[in-house]
């Protein structure tokens, strides 16, 4: 059930203030090994960005509060270190209090982190116990017996005493720029992989990670609003420059550690780690190129590997969520392309049937693996993998489904097209239990759109008109595109929350067309591929194509001269070069925090798609927005917007376009937001900012 809608509040304001109606949403949902209780973290309304710890009863249908966040801080607000910040700002979280938890095998204990304190829940009675830790902690993790809680602090990783006794690091740094026990910058931004650390099966020892940013270059991030504050210093390796240096140790609760040896120079990255009861830790290690990855397995006294299988790809090898991993019996865990279908693979051979795309292993079990996939790329369903290959769906009807199941419980999500409010359905024993409560704000809208698919490669493509628009109605409306379109994201989804802003915008007198083109998941290594070395131009190509399935398709009602597009982050590189490539097409452009050269942006994701720039120079000046302006006859109104503070897509990126568009006599505008990183969480800077695209492309387009 949503919270009432607050009509004194525009959409824009609505959607800041609910974090695009996710507060208020149950989220991160754990099912106790027997079934017996389901653990989530939720706001207590849709409007407050305070999260806590909550547990359902499956037996008795009942919710209960564990850990009330907002008492346990009391009248003072929440105090976050830059370590923290940053941790976050990758993550792209937004909210407040408790964010997240974790929990010992048995479920009876939970940790995390509270204003930069460890705190602890015994999970059978409420409230919570903050632990007299060193410093600012961040992930603390429990150990799956219960017994030590595990955090990182000013570079260190510690161990304490769940009952708070003997606070000690088991590693300490050893050099001015290294970290133990977080991810390093592209492992959290790029390879989702947030965690540096992972405890041993029996809370005896741990595997961390170790990461000196040494040789990384420093680019200093300032906040020009502010002069009296120093720029901060930040490690950015950017395509073609140094990574930070990775290893991985086993360390004892003695402090003694073993190094994990395994081949730097040939596999840098450190992409994937799981340690669970069923064999030796895994690791799986990646080359620079990304053509080549390896399952090592650990011999922990020796810290020596073993390869238990080799990965390799033509083009580039997928990190896939949930594996490698070891399931029960020993079964070696992978999802692999096979047939181009992202398959999973147990043992070295491909289990599940091709034609189903497999987006993430939630959970292995005895009889098989829970995973979510796809035949339809706009939708997501669970399936039940058994070993022998036999797949059964888990859930009925279309959507967005995610869910696990444990001790005979089942957990349910479900995101469909008939409401913007997820449901969370618990089951028992195959029997309806009943629902978790959510209670968002209500956006005051429910979308109406409608799917095709464009061209010959059957772009998915989502289409919006103001609602109660009827076909050949009313004069024809001007487009406005507006596309992520990177690869490995996605936007045209089952799902009506997923079109919320875009019905929004319709409504002030648009058509809205949303494209999911080639490199987008859920459809294959050969659909996924066809972006390499070509990013800009196929990504383009497909933008154009769905538009021209559009004005086909309705004709009348939309005005090809009269083409606006509009994105942020890569969409926001994508608006930029649309204009700037295809003026003929596009007559004005929004483009959001846009990577304008991709020479400043990071390895591990630029490189795949573009390769080494010292390798390919051409490739990455035929993606560059700098380069053929003087080639521009008239540039479509453009304006440019961009966080001050971004540590991600920096700001360096709209200056030096900016400063070329100039050069070359193109005028233009720049929209600076003072205090803002990649995400624009506050308040009113996403309503106003919000507003004045909107009027932006209502002058530009002439609406």
């Amino acid at each position: 059930m949503s919270s009432p809608v607050d009509e004194s509040l525009s959409f824009p304001r609505l959607q800041a203030r609910s974090l695009r109606f996710t507060l208020g949403v149950p989220r991160n949902l754990t099912v106790s090994p027997d079934g017996s209780r389901v653990f989530f973290v939720r706001t207590p309304d849709g409007s407050s960005r305070t999260g806590s710890l909550w547990a359902y009863d499956a037996d008795k249908g009942e919710e209960t509060c564990l850990v009330d966040a907002s008492a346990l801080l009391g009248a003072g607000s929440e105090e976050l270190s830059a370590e923290e910040r940053a941790r976050r700002e990758r993550s792209r979280e937004s909210a407040a209090g408790i964010v997240g938890y974790a929990m010992d095998d048995a479920c009876e204990v939970a940790t995390f982190a509270l204003s930069g304190k460890v705190w602890v829940a015994r999970t059978r009675s409420a409230g919570a116990l903050a632990l007299p830790t060193a410093g600012s902690a961040i992930d603390p993790r429990v150990d799956p017996t219960g017994r030590r809680i595990a955090y990182a602090t000013d570079g260190s990783l510690r161990v304490i005493g769940v009952d708070g006794t003997l606070d000690y690091p088991v590693v300490e740094p050893d050099g001015e720029h290294v970290v133990w026990g977080l991810a390093e910058f592209v492992a959290a931004e790029e390879m989702d992989r947030f965690r540096g650390y992972w405890w041993a099966p029996d809370g005896e020892s741990l595997l961390v990670e170790r990461y000196d940013e040494s040789p990384v270059e420093t680019w200093y991030v300032a906040d020009p609003a502010d002069p009296s504050r120093a720029p901060v210093e930040h490690r950015y390796p950017a395509a073609g420059t140094a990574n930070a240096l990775v290893s991985l140790w086993h360390v004892r609760l003695d402090g003694t550690r073993t190094e994990v040896v395994s081949d730097r120079e040939t596999f840098p990255y450190l992409t994937r780690v799981s340690w669970t009861s069923h064999g030796e830790p895994l690791v799986q290690v990646m080359s620079r190129d990304q053509k080549h990855a390896g399952v090592l397995a650990v011999e922990l006294d020796s810290g020596e590997t073993t390869l238990v299988r080799a990965q390799s790809d033509d083009v580039w090898v997928d990190l896939m969520p949930g594996v490698p991993a070891y399931a029960p019996g020993g079964r070696l865990v992978t999802l692999e392309d096979h047939a181009d279908t992202k398959t999973l693979f147990v043992d070295g051979k491909p289990v599940s049937p091709k034609g189903l795309q497999i987006r993430r292993v939630v959970s292995l079990g005895a009889e098989g693996a829970i995973v979510t996939a796809s035949q339809d790329p706009t939708q997501i369903h669970l399936h039940a993998v058994g070993w022998d290959g036999e797949t059964v769906p888990l859930a009925e009807g279309p959507g967005v489904w995610s869910g696990d199941e444990r001790g005979g419980t089942a957990v349910r999500v479900r995101e469909g097209m008939e409401s913007p409010v997820p449901t969370v359905t618990v089951m028992r024993h195959g029997s309806t239990v009943g629902t978790i409560t959510s209670h968002p704000l209500d956006p005051g809208l429910h979308p109406e759109v409608s799917f095709l698919e464009a061209g010959d490669h059957g772009i998915r493509t989502a289409v919006l008109f103001p609602r109660g628009h009827v076909v050949g109605s009313r004069a024809a409306l001007p487009i406005i595109m507006n596309p992520y379109a990177g690869p490995h994201a996605q936007r045209v989804l089952h799902s009506a929350k997923a079109y919320l802003q875009a019905q929004w915008m319709a409504d002030q007198g648009f058509c809205v067309v949303i494209a999911d083109g080639r490199g987008t998941p859920g459809r294959g290594r050969a659909w996924d591929r066809a972006i390499r070395d070509d990013v800009a131009g196929v990504t383009l190509e497909d933008q154009v194509t769905a538009l021209e399935t559009v004005i086909d398709t309705y004709g009348g009602d939309v005005d090809r001269s009269r083409v606006g597009i509009m994105g942020w982050s890569y969409g926001g590189y994508l608006a930029a070069l649309a204009v700037l490539r295809r003026p003929d097409v596009f007559h004005a452009a929004v483009a959001g925090a846009p990577v304008t050269e991709w020479r400043l942006y990071d390895t591990f994701y630029t490189e795949r798609y573009l390769g080494d720039p010292a390798e390919q120079p051409e490739i990455y000046d035929a993606h560059s927005l700098m380069v053929g302006l003087d080639k521009i006859d008239v540039l479509p109104p453009l304006m440019i917007v961009h966080g001050m503070v971004d540590d991600n897509v920096v700001v360096a990126h709209t200056l030096r376009l900016s400063s070329a568009l100039l050069e070359a006599g193109k005028p233009h505008s720049v929209l600076p937001l003072t205090g803002v990183t990649h995400m624009t969480p506050q308040e009113v800077v996403a309503e106003n900012l919000a507003q004045l695209q909107v009027d932006f492309l209502r002058t530009a387009l002439r609406a």
